[in-house]
């Protein structure tokens, strides 16, 4: 091969490869040292020098100059020396030109391959990299196979895979088809680059609106909270920082066309978009629709909220196999509990209740308390739900004393 051609090969394998040409050089000199290496038996004394520019390659044995030659590819004599450089003294060095053609054709081979598997680990190292600087990016890319439920995807360079854990349940796709999705993970192996690939992430969602919303792509609306059943329905809150734009309207479009786009692209997904509040009252309020709230209740040491709607509203709180208040629930991020107002009332009613012992009812001396206390009647809530049967089948309390406690609680809950 001439230099010519040389130095065109490694041209072109960097420009193909998108390869360091410095990457390139450092490892052809490696090839050829090997290749040197397996011809004189070690490589502790060879120089080798590419010239990027017109690819001349040349290659040095450094020798040591002696009287008697005893390790030819370490030594060389003084009378052969002093033809290289006429200026050669005994316990110098002088340096003897070598040719490739001196290596030996397995040698040579041996280069080659070294060579080859050098630039196919560059390759697959550079593939890495791109991949990594596209983590949380959308990719289109085309099926190539389907194995064993998992979608192997053709993305140029390289191919990426969608799991099955990671597609959209309804979705089908054959050969030949357009995908896109989201990019989750990427990771080294033996076989390259695994370029793990995703269409159920909430990130692939946010993705998808900020390439159809331009408020969110210049960071004026915001996404602040995503929560997905892939294929079926998310909900995601948005804020504006520009008070003059609506951040629900600009995700919705004129007519809906921004987010049907979206809606389309995931399976016909059904998203709800709200807006997100710093209160936290207001945020679940709003994640809960389309229901309506009358209030909530917070209790955020158990990071729990109770949220009553009118009775008619209840089923749409809760939505079809709990959806609505589940992914109202992973929006928020509070455990939400649903309670119809009739409910509601009962529960503060049970609450009033427990909270006054039978001991605060006037006329109730310690010994009758204890003998109520002894059948589980600690409250008045124990005590309302008693009927009067139960309480004469207590020892010591008859007919008319029974009566006259109930009577007792009444007055007390009236005043």
């Amino acid at each position: 091969m001439s230099n010519l051609e040389i130095a065109e090969a490694l041209g072109q394998i960097t420009r193909e490869k998108s390869i360091d040409m410095g990457l390139i050089l450092e490892t052809l000199k490696a090839g050829l040292l090997l290749a040197a290496k397996k011809s004189y038996g070690s490589s502790e004394n060879i120089e080798v020098n590419v010239n990027q520019n017109n690819g001349q390659i040349d290659i040095f044995a450094v020798k040591k100059v002696v009287e008697t030659v005893q390790r030819p590819n370490l030594q060389i004599s003084l009378q052969e020396a002093r033809e290289i450089d006429p200026g050669a003294e005994l316990g110098g060095e002088v340096k003897v030109e070598l040719s490739l053609s001196d290596f030996g054709r397995n040698a040579i081979l041996a280069a080659k391959q070294v060579l080859m598997q050098r630039i196919r680990e560059a390759e697959r190292d550079k593939i890495l990299e791109d991949y990594r600087s596209k983590l949380g990016e959308i990719v289109t890319g085309t099926v190539q196979q389907l194995d064993r439920g998992t979608i192997v995807v053709n993305l140029g360079r390289s191919e990426g895979i969608v799991p099955p854990s990671e597609q959209i349940k309804r979705e089908r796709y054959r050969q030949g088809d357009t995908i896109r999705s989201y990019v989750l993970d990427v990771q080294k192996s033996s076989r390259g680059p695994q370029i793990k690939l995703s269409r159920t992430a909430p990130g692939f969602l946010i993705k998808l609106f900020e390439l159809e919303v331009p408020e969110i792509y210049e960071k004026i609306v915001e996404i602040k909270a995503v929560a997905r059943e892939p294929g079926s329905r998310s909900k995601i809150a948005v804020a504006s920082s520009d008070t003059r734009i609506d951040p629900v309207g600009a995700c919705v479009g004129v007519k809906g066309s921004r987010v049907q786009n979206v809606v389309r692209e995931l399976g016909n997904e059904r998203i709800d978009i709200v807006h997100w509040n710093p209160n936290p009252a207001m945020f679940v309020s709003n994640a809960l629709s389309p229901a309506k709230i009358r209030h909530s209740d917070f209790y955020s040491e158990e990071n729990r909220v109770r949220a009553v709607v009118d009775d008619d509203q209840l089923s749409l709180a809760i939505g079809k196999s709990g959806q609505n208040a589940r992914l109202a629930a992973k929006l928020t991020g509070w455990k939400i509990d649903i309670l119809s107002h009739t409910r509601y009332q009962q529960l503060m009613e049970k609450e009033r209740l427990s909270a006054v012992e039978v001991g605060q009812l006037p006329g109730l001396g310690p010994k009758l308390v204890e003998k109520l206390k002894s059948k589980g009647i600690e409250n008045l809530f124990d005590l309302q739900n008693r009927k009067i049967e139960e309480l004469t089948a207590i020892p010591g309390i008859g007919q008319k004393r029974a009566e006259a406690i109930l009577a007792r609680m009444a007055e007390f809950l009236e005043k």
